[in-house]
């Protein structure tokens, strides 16, 4: 596609007006994939109404996690989405996604909002028509304000929002339906589409629906990209178009795992781009990557990639005031302490390989972890962003740079629990896309802190 098409938004404010803005545009379909609806967000369900009542032939699809979505109380997402339900029964479908990790006696004793932690659905996805937007944030009243995430704008691309639609459509075979009750007006079913399997026996039937989607698409991909020796490799047929975009899924308990096979080579090709040079040089020329995530527990390849490797890392976590959970009531409101525990046990594994940062010197083949900060802030944002810098000539693969936008933390525990939804893009023009995950940028709009 063309950089033309795509648009970075820096703020959440803009997010949000994105949003509206789509929603109240939309006219064949608008789709949209979140961990949950917050009970605050009247604007948006306002503008959802507005838009069906304009446009006979919208329908809208959503598609949540069933236990964040029920958790008990008047403010749940399933009470906020009854009126939508009630008012248009047959152009509003809303999935909802249950972890088949958490069955049996457990499913049973484990109360709401501590079953959670088996799985959550965590794809974020919001699409109308042809575009689409691609985040890490949830469609909550924070993270329209004062939650600093990611976002991506992809405008009249219908492949990639095809690719999206389809891919939620394939994910609601094995999720409920949430119904209006028909015995009373307060009140929903959670209804189960297929009758030969059982709810929590799910993980078979959805690898092979995830596996199949995902051929089919690959089969129906345009041609492969060509690499001739004088424009380099990473060139279509179509010259203006100087972003690629490869969608890969992540969902571990279904077997699912192409975001650990897509950094692994991408690891693997940072590494053998440029072997260091001992002692450290006046000024490094290699890859340098930088990653981010709200919350920082790398799971170990990872980190071992990292450590082990030749080139520049540079990671951005949020700070335990940053960090969503803190000073939150009970038990979570000690998950901050947990992450800092974390970071320092990670930290040591560097010290001990000899590859930490020398605080404020220049880049190196080293690593250098920073935590995020801002005054009544939390943060969200995840990703990846490496630049291929060493020896290169125009349109080499050294001069490419590439970035990981999605709903991943690239943590143990979603790797192996949470279905997620991740978009890789690879620039090979990025002029527009420069500095998008820096510590301490413009970005964020906070200094960041070395640990």
């Amino acid at each position: 596609m063309s950089s033309a098409n795509v648009a970075i938004m820096h703020e959440p404010r803009i997010f949000y007006q994105t949003l509206l803005s789509m929603i109240r545009k939309a006219r064949h379909r608008l789709f949209i994939s979140s961990l949950y609806i917050g009970s605050e967000d009247v604007e948006l369900i306002d503008a959802i109404h507005a838009s069906l009542r304009d446009n006979p032939t919208l329908h809208v699809y959503l598609h949540l996690d069933l236990n964040r979505s029920t958790r008990p109380g008047p403010d749940s997402t399933t009470r906020v989405l009854l009126p939508l339900l009630r008012d248009h029964p047959d152009r509003v479908h809303v999935s909802l996604f249950r972890s088949p990790k958490l069955k049996g006696l457990m499913a049973r004793i484990v109360p709401p909002r501590f079953n959670e932690g088996w799985g959550t659905w965590h794809p974020k996805v919001y699409g109308a028509d042809d575009s689409l937007v691609i985040s890490g944030a949830n469609m909550n009243t924070s993270y329209f304000t004062n939650r600093q995430d990611r976002y991506l704008q992809f405008t009249d691309q219908s492949r990639l929002a095809d690719y999206c639609f389809d891919f939620l459509q394939a994910a609601s075979t094995f999720s409920y339906s949430l119904l209006p009750s028909p015995n009373s007006p307060e009140d929903y079913i959670l209804h189960w589409p297929d009758a030969m399997s059982h709810p929590h026996r799910i993980e078979a039937k959805a690898q092979q629906v995830l596996a199949t989607f995902q051929r089919s698409q690959h089969l129906a991909s345009p041609a492969p990209l060509t690499t001739p020796a004088d424009k380099g490799p990473l060139h279509t047929v179509e010259s203006e178009h100087d972003v690629l975009v490869f969608p890969v899924i992540q969902a571990g308990q279904f077997n699912i795992r192409e975001e650990e096979r897509c950094l692994g080579l991408l690891f693997r090709e940072l590494s053998a781009q440029r072997p260091p040079r001992f002692p450290w040089p006046s000024k490094y020329d290699g890859p340098v990557v930088d990653l981010t995530s709200g919350y920082f527990a790398l799971y170990k390849p990872y980190q071992q990639a990292v450590i082990h490797s030749r080139f520049a890392c540079r990671i951005l976590a949020a700070s335990p005031k940053a960090n969503g959970f803190y000073a939150s009531k009970g038990v979570s409101g000690r998950i901050p302490e947990a992450y800092t525990l974390f970071e320092r046990r990670f930290m040591n594994a560097v010290r001990a390989a000899g590859k930490e940062w020398p605080q404020g010197s220049e880049a190196l083949a080293a690593v250098l972890l920073s935590e995020w900060e801002r005054q009544g802030w939390t943060y969200h944002a995840k990703g990846i962003r490496s630049s291929l810098t060493g020896i290169s000539s125009p349109g080499s693969l050294t001069s490419i740079r590439i970035r990981r936008v999605g709903s991943s933390n690239s943590v143990f525990d979603a790797r192996v629990d949470s279905l997620r939804f991740n978009e890789s893009q690879f620039p090979v023009r990025e002029p527009r896309y420069r500095a998008v995950i820096r510590v301490g940028n413009n970005v964020t709009g906070a200094p960041a802190t070395p640990r």
